[in-house]
């Protein structure tokens, strides 16, 4: 199964540490190109494979972890994902501010999923904060944990099992009108780093 990560600023890099920590292949793009990638995969290791967005937009699991005002750009190179998944590791957030962005009352992930047809969208890797995402999950003696939501429970499955491969404790919320509301920016469980024993 190909991974992908759409996205090489904090959450991405911070992703991109634990699939090389793992020894797990996974893709790396972002706007500036494959070049721009030369030092994360130098500092990484060759888990690490600089490509394209539009490579990355291909792959069986796409991590989506780009600001939440580039989401439609991004996603506007597939017009059908076909059931592949796409893990919505955003927060609707404005910066410099660091206000919510108003939705008009949906989730974000809401409009993810309508940006990305087709796709079996699950959220997460998106509560923690990207240092603590990046340094080992596993902590004395237990695994951190990590929540998901989704509205396909095999989807949600393979993301709690690459959790589990990466090192992590998933939590399964659910669905997204109800796991999601949890895990929204400004919601109870973000930046809460809890550890699973």
């Amino acid at each position: 199964m190909e991974h992908a990560i759409i996205g090489s600023g904090a959450i991405g890099s911070a992703i991109a540490t634990q699939f090389a920590r793992a020894g797990i292949d996974v893709q790396v793009a972002n706007s500036r190109g494959p070049a721009s990638l030369g030092e994360l995969s130098g500092r990484l290791g060759h888990r690490i494979k600089p490509t394209t967005v539009e490579q990355a937009l291909q792959a069986d699991v796409v991590f989506l972890a780009v600001p939440f005002a580039s989401v439609a750009e991004v996603l506007a190179g597939v017009t059908n994902w076909q059931e592949r998944i796409l893990v919505d590791a955003t927060n609707a957030v404005e910066f410099p501010s660091f206000r919510p962005i108003d939705l008009d009352g949906r989730l974000s992930t809401q409009v993810v999923s309508e940006l990305a047809a087709g796709a079996r969208v699950v959220k997460a890797f998106n509560t923690l904060p990207a240092a603590v995402l990046a340094s080992d999950p596993r902590q004395h003696g237990g695994r951190r944990a990590l929540f998901l939501s989704g509205d396909a429970p095999t989807a949600n499955a393979k993301i709690t099992d690459l959790m589990d491969a990466l090192g992590f404790s998933g939590i399964d919320l659910g669905p997204i009108d109800q796991g999601g509301q949890l895990q929204h920016f400004g919601g109870p469980l973000m930046v809460h780093n809890l550890i699973q024993y």
